[in-house]
């Protein structure tokens, strides 16, 4: 088997996933105190918001403050002349080498929570599928689409 890309993302990147979870949790929450709320007016069994705030707390847990660091030290990425290696995964790594031939274009795209952190995601287009290495830190971002790029451009006198 091929040896583990050697480039990491930015460590920044734990706390912009860790903030984006915790806005899907809000949501998770309003949910369990709304049933809450319709458990206490209806007179309903209690049994049932002490198992949503059990799964509640359970989801914030593995989805704030678990996940994010797995996903972290599990994202590694390297670019080569002729191939691109990317590894990912959480419980099933998913290695991807991209051609270089195939890089139609490279794009770069930031949201505003990866903006706070200075952050930005490389996306690397082919003809049939698009993949990303997220959070990256802007400089390195640029920096890495340009070198893609380049290395992906063909000449047309090759042609």
């Amino acid at each position: 088997m091929r040896q583990q890309p050697g480039n990491n993302i930015a460590r920044d990147a734990i706390k912009a996933w860790r903030i984006t979870a915790s806005t899907y949790m809000v949501v998770l929450w309003l949910l369990i105190i709304a049933g809450g709320v319709v458990t206490f007016i209806f007179d309903f069994t209690y049994i049932y918001s002490v198992i949503s705030i059990i799964i509640g707390v359970i989801a914030i847990l593995i989805f704030v403050l678990l996940i994010p660091k797995i996903r972290y030290r599990r994202w590694r990425y390297e670019i080569y002349e002729q191939e691109i290696y990317i590894q990912h995964g959480i419980l099933i790594m998913t290695r991807t080498i991209i051609p270089m031939i195939r890089v139609q274009h490279v794009d770069t795209k930031q949201g505003p929570i990866l903006k706070m952190y200075k952050l930005a995601t490389v996306s690397i287009s082919t003809a049939a599928t698009t993949h990303e290495i997220p959070a990256l830190y802007e400089k390195d971002a640029s920096e890495l689409r340009d070198r893609i790029s380049a290395l992906a451009m063909v000449d047309e006198d090759d042609v």
